[in-house]
């Protein structure tokens, strides 16, 4: 019988021809760390080379290199100091540290793979729990552990009650320790900042495109999948803005007739199979795809990954479902890779809104706006309000700045409430 994956001797010889290996290996190597030795350096160099031509110059991109240093409050503003986390348990007696969806998601394929016939229904209960883990809270978690009587992987020893874990790296950015950072989880949000300037290097037009390519690091609790969950990797990103109004893509003719193996919310959620007999143009008539950009894109990724190697019967297009769709994005697919850890995401896709420069524009009172060209001028009644400084500060003394930052704030509604 002829394994489909033969993981351990692919990773010896990948490890022997120095493609990688773990950092600092002589002192006894750190998990989720690796150097890359000559054969790997020319690979992933030739792979970014390649991403850098099928998107950026074929596409006509801006593209950026930001920095890997990022302010905290940037990351509150975006989100991720509060939210950018995983949950986590901990082995009660050595205390080895676990993330508790791959413990449970581990645990459902070991007792799938064995020969002991399952009821029907017990498993369909363990592939809805092997589906639904990684949006779990941390009373779910904890429920499924014990309903299972899943124990630490390597000792067979009980297991805490699930924590919520920031996966980023927190640095201090100059030497009195008032300035606080974190190294990014992700090269997203440096586009976002510099949107203004993107914008006015594209004249003004929209759709406009900034992508890079750079460095993001994820404090991983237990990384255990190789070169697949670490704490330090390249990505490449893109963020393209385009009028809310009109999310049609000028060249979605080249791509309308692609078929990708489309596996849709309503799909999973009846355990259905992934749908392969759909074009592009099909899937937006039928509203599988919401629009041509989002499918444009996904064509994009797949002739891309087909184009470095990855087989076209090994990738798959899952779309977020309603309870692990992000609050601020109208859809999102990710590309799928059939691996020998099972299917990993390797580019996500999602139509963001425009959550991101919303945020920023409320945290700095900077103006991240776009303008739209009318066919006909169009008149408006602004209201402005200004105030009397010099007699603000003598009355208000400390309290005035706060105040002129709120009334700043107000809506045109609140202006309107002020005057009558």
């Amino acid at each position: 019988m002829v394994k489909k994956y033969n993981r351990k001797d692919c990773e010896n010889l990948l490890k022997r021809q120095f493609f990688y290996a773990q950092a600092f290996e002589i002192y006894g190597g750190v998990s989720g760390l690796y150097d890359y030795g000559p054969l790997g350096s020319a690979l992933k160099a030739n792979v970014e080379n390649a991403w850098r031509q099928h998107f950026i110059l074929e596409d006509d991109m801006l593209e950026m290199t930001c920095t890997n240093m990022v302010l905290s409050d940037v990351l509150k503003a975006s989100g991720h100091v509060d939210k950018f986390a995983d949950f986590m348990v901990k082995d009660l007696k050595v205390g080895n540290c676990h993330r508790a969806d791959k413990l449970i998601d581990e645990f459902v394929t070991k007792t799938l793979s064995k020969k002991k016939a399952l009821k029907p229904e017990e498993r369909e209960a363990l592939e809805t729990l092997q589906r639904d883990c990684e949006q779990f809270n941390e009373k779910q978690l904890d429920e499924a552990i014990k309903q299972y009587n899943i124990k630490a992987p390597d000792t067979g020893n009980d297991l805490s009650e699930a924590v919520a874990f920031n996966l980023m790296f927190e640095a201090q950015i100059g030497p009195t320790g008032q300035l606080k950072g974190y190294l990014r989880p992700e090269t997203a949000q440096g586009i976002f900042l510099n949107f203004r300037r993107l914008l006015d290097f594209n004249n003004g037009k929209m759709p406009c495109a900034g992508a890079q390519i750079g460095t993001g690091f994820r404090n991983e609790i237990h990384p255990r999948q190789g070169l697949l969950r670490v704490r330090e990797f390249s990505m490449g990103e893109i963020e393209h803005f385009v009028d809310p109004l009109d999310k049609s893509h000028p060249k979605f003719y080249t791509v309308a007739d692609d078929t990708l193996p489309l596996w849709s919310a309503d799909a999973q959620e009846v355990n259905g199979e992934v749908i392969s007999d759909l074009n592009l143009k099909q899937a937006l008539e039928k509203g599988v795809i919401m629009n041509e950009t989002m499918a444009y894109f996904m064509a994009r990724s797949f002739r891309f990954l087909t184009s470095v190697g990855v087989k076209a019967e090994a990738i798959r297009y899952r779309q977020h479902r309603s309870k692990e769709m992000a609050h601020y994005a109208q859809d999102c697919w990710d590309a799928e890779v059939e691996t020998s850890y099972g299917w990993i995401e390797v580019a996500g896709h999602a139509d963001r809104s425009a959550f991101d420069l919303k945020k920023h524009a409320e945290k700095t009172n900077v103006d991240l706006n776009a303008a739209r060209q009318l066919k006909e001028p169009k008149k408006v009644n602004v209201i402005f309000v200004s105030l009397d400084k010099k007699k603000l500060g003598t009355t208000f003394r400390k309290d005035s700045k706060p105040i002129c930052e709120a009334v700043d704030k107000w809506t045109e509604d609140e202006k309107v409430t002020y005057l009558q």
